[in-house]
């Protein structure tokens, strides 16, 4: 099938060529009039906020060994909640710990952040319960029994937990009623409805059929005597997980009557998204030396998988490839849902356009993206408009799988740089070189989220390292751009409204954005949802169409300008 051109953005505004003036003159030394330069426009996008800022002192724990066991590289994940509905972002990491394969010299847990409101955040790990218990990978952020506060569900190697949030700071430990251990190594983890019957339902993947006895001794020939981490092709596939939620506080596997526990994978990235406008929600996941699946539902009485003939499964040429992180968002505002993809050093990162038909066209070389990530492994990634010029924007974090990778391939490196693409209407630029010294770092990353944690309207990054200490940055240029952010309260469909989509007019500036579950890898994101319109003074209007079962649609109008509103569902007003 014909590959369709990449379809053009509409003209940027002034304040996004000044602002890309700026990144210019940064990099060059020339220098700008004052009308663009000012003492209050910041030269970068993002900073990182010290520990000594933050009050972050958590880090995690890989436990690495000689024999290179496969999770101790492959972890962690990290989530922004607002775990007690206070209306500011908390922070949430996932920790290693025991296993079959590792023992802790001492206690290791998993960290939940309160935030002080004042760029600052307390630990209240303990004082909520969510220390966890295993060795962690993953997690996924959602309201499963709709009592209006967010609960956790903690994928582990071995066995995952789910902990309700009892709505008073505390969290309790429910996976055996519940019935969602997931025994196995589980890597990411999505809530969506995919039933549509205002229930979140939960997927989780299946890394690989793994254990200590099973773990595969690799080396290479330029490094005699030193093992390296194994190509995940040494091991067998798995199949992953799908748990109904029956309204009750338990769940029902389903795997196998909903067509996913047919297809074995190695399964690292999942978002669930509608490909194909039909009103039900969709899963893309991500594999690794797997072809990479793409569930449709049908219906709610079945997934198909179509990654083949969708175009997703497999690279160039029908090669398969290591697929990690995924994200899903109408890049070029058509009105379909598009998808992305991380992958291995040499084996490039895909951006797949939507050609309304159930197929996709790869136009990660021509938008922009290819060349750059050739030599570069990416894990965490999300779209989003980090400047609030109402274009999407794509953040990646990246780091080799193989922390021995230097002595084997030239070019390519265990630390790596992350990346960031601006949307400049027609394609999307590297603007990382010029985007400061956070971008010329290079870091083991893995898990990514966004959230606005100091309430500006600029979304934030939250970024955990492998064995490391997480990073938090903060985003300095959202603000000088206009914004609305919106919280969604659902009442007959799902509590957190996944798959719901805002339309908005600002002047010229027309947006369309649905809200996916989960993307990225290991992470959960800020549930409320920024739309940025430049240097437009309002906006005229805003549209709320609600998921199944519900489906309405809300119009909303006299709407205020860089603020947090409320939409509960069925009231027709904004707070």
């Amino acid at each position: 099938m014909p590959t369709r051109p990449l379809i053009a953005f509409p003209s940027s505004t002034l304040r996004r060529r000044d602002f890309l003036r700026i990144l210019s003159a940064a990099a060059t030394g020339v220098a700008l009039p004052r009308a663009v330069w000012t003492t209050n426009s910041p030269i970068y996008p993002f900073s990182a906020v010290p520990s000594s800022a933050s009050g972050i002192t958590w880090t995690h724990t890989a436990g690495k060994s000689k024999d290179k066991y496969l999770p101790e590289i492959s972890g962690a994940g990290c989530a922004f909640l607002d775990y007690d509905n206070d209306g500011w972002m908390d922070l949430y990491f996932v920790n290693s710990g025991r296993a079959d394969f590792y023992t802790p010299p001492s206690p290791l847990r998993n960290a939940l952040y309160r935030n002080n409101r004042d760029g600052t955040f307390t630990d209240v790990t303990e004082k909520a319960g969510v220390s966890g218990g295993g060795y962690g990978m993953g997690v996924a952020v959602g309201d499963y029994n709709n009592d209006g506060f967010p609960d956790i569900y903690l994928t582990q190697y071995d066995r995952s937990i789910l902990y309700r949030n009892n709505g008073d700071g505390t969290f309790t430990d429910v996976t055996e009623r519940a019935g969602v251990a997931a025994p196995g190594w589980a890597s990411s983890a999505v809530w969506f409805d995919y039933d549509n019957d205002g229930r979140l339902d939960l997927f989780v993947c299946q890394f690989a059929d793994y254990d200590k006895l099973r773990n595969q001794h690799c080396s290479d020939a330029q490094v005699a005597g030193l093992y390296e981490y194994c190509y995940p092709k040494v091991y067998d596939p798995a199949p992953s997980c799908l748990f109904h939620n029956n309204g009750d506080g338990t769940f029902t596997d389903v795997s196998q009557k909903m067509g996913i526990a047919e297809n074995a994978g190695k399964a690292w990235g999942v978002v669930a998204t509608d490909i194909n406008n039909d009103g039900w929600m969709d899963l893309f996941v991500s594999n690794d030396t797997v072809a990479n699946f793409l569930y449709a539902n049908r219906q709610g009485k079945r997934f198909e998988e179509i990654g083949f003939t969708a175009g997703v499964g497999y690279g160039e040429g029908g090669k398969i490839r290591s697929g990690m992180g995924v994200d899903s968002a109408d890049f070029n505002q058509d009105g379909w849902m598009d998808l992305f993809v991380t992958n291995l050093d040499h084996e490039f990162y895909s951006l797949y356009q939507n050609r309304h038909d159930e197929t996709f066209a790869d136009l990660a070389m021509p938008a922009g993206i290819g060349s750059v990530t050739q030599n570069m492994s990416g894990w965490g990634l999300k779209f989003f408009d980090y400047d609030n010029d109402g274009d999407l924007d794509l953040f990646i974090v990246n780091g080799h799988p193989n922390d021995i990778i230097e002595r084997l391939k030239p070019g390519v490196s265990f630390e790596e740089p992350f990346l960031l693409f601006h949307n400049n209407g027609k394609r999307f630029e590297d603007v990382s070189r010029q985007s400061g010294a956070l971008f010329s770092k290079s870091y083991a990353a893995r898990g990514m989220a966004i959230g606005d944690f100091n309430n500006d309207g600029a979304v934030d990054v939250l970024v955990a390292v492998n064995d490391a200490a997480p990073i938090l940055l903060r985003n300095d240029v959202g603000a000088q751009n206009h914004w609305l952010g919106i919280k969604l309260i659902a009442k007959n469909c799902n509590a957190d409204a996944i798959g719901a989509r805002i339309t908005f007019q600002a002047g010229d500036l027309k947006r369309s954005y649905m809200k996916v579950g989960g993307g990225s890898f290991l992470s959960s994101h800020d549930p409320r949802v920024v739309v940025g319109f430049g240097q437009r003074k309002k906006i005229d209007w805003l549209e709320v169409r609600w998921p199944q079962p519900s489906g309405a649609t809300e119009h909303f109008s006299d709407l205020p300008l860089d603020r947090y509103i409320t939409v509960v569902e069925g009231e027709g007003r904004w707070k």
